[in-house]
């Protein structure tokens, strides 16, 4: 990704920010099981820089198939 990543955990909101889709999105991804892996802490869903990077790379590469 050319946008640096915060070195924190992202929440659906930072992740929706970043990609330029709605929440509701994201959370549909999940449900989904086609998005970024995430996590719970909690109650909270989270999901790790590192993984959305793998995630974003991976969607280029097929998009460029």
């Amino acid at each position: 990704m050319k946008r640096s990543l915060p070195d924190r955990y992202l929440t659906p909101v930072d992740l929706a920010d970043l990609l330029g889709v709605p929440v509701e999105t994201v959370y549909q991804w999940r449900r989904k099981q086609t998005g970024p892996r995430g996590f719970r802490v909690g109650r909270h869903l989270r999901f790790d820089p590192e993984d959305v990077s793998v995630w974003v790379e991976s969607q280029m590469e097929r998009a460029a198939a």
